[in-house]
């Protein structure tokens, strides 16, 4: 292949991998942006307001490094192969542990401050419409059982207050209403 071709093809799936990224990146700020507005208008002042400068800066890690190379952003990355399936692991792990809105960061979801829970949950409702997947049926099928808490718990009723806040009422409420 020629270095022109070669060239070109980096530069395509270079883009590729920073379009993805950034619509991401701009769902999670549009949700931070959101969530955080409600908040401060219920008084919650400097938690809104830190909530949406967290918006600002989410997933920048994703742009260097390991990250960057190893992370699947595309569907031309060969996630089969075993080499790419290790380089991937480790990539999520250096990602969950340098990111704040990961419970891995903090050794576990119930020592989360409530702007990282906050940041997480705009982060999870941006992957749930990436997805096309429900947010609440995401938490209560996996969250729940992933990073051990249950439905009774104080950190399930601070993350479904914010889902409250962030989600508008179901389709199927409306309609039944």
């Amino acid at each position: 292949m020629k270095r022109a071709d070669r060239l070109r093809k980096e530069a395509e799936l270079t883009m590729e991998k920073v379009r993805a990224l950034t619509r991401h990146i701009r769902n999670v700020e549009d949700n931070c942006l959101i969530l955080g507005e409600k908040l401060i208008a219920r008084g919650e002042i400097d938690l809104g307001r830190q909530l949406i400068a967290n918006g600002y800066v989410h997933d920048s890690s994703k742009f260097y490094g390991i990250e960057f190379e190893n992370l699947a952003y595309s569907s031309s990355v060969n996630t089969k192969e075993e080499g790419a399936k290790l380089k991937m692991k480790i990539a999520i792990q250096h990602h969950c542990l340098t990111n704040a809105h990961h419970p891995e960061h903090w050794q576990g979801i119930k020592n989360m401050p409530r702007v990282a829970l906050g940041e997480m949950v705009a982060d999870w409702k941006s992957r749930s419409e990436e997805f096309g997947t429900s947010l609440r049926d995401w938490i209560d099928e996996y969250a729940l059982k992933r990073w051990e808490f249950t439905k009774e718990s104080e950190v399930y009723k601070v993350i479904m207050d914010f889902v409250d806040l962030l989600c508008p009422i179901p389709f199927e409420q409306i309609v039944q209403s």
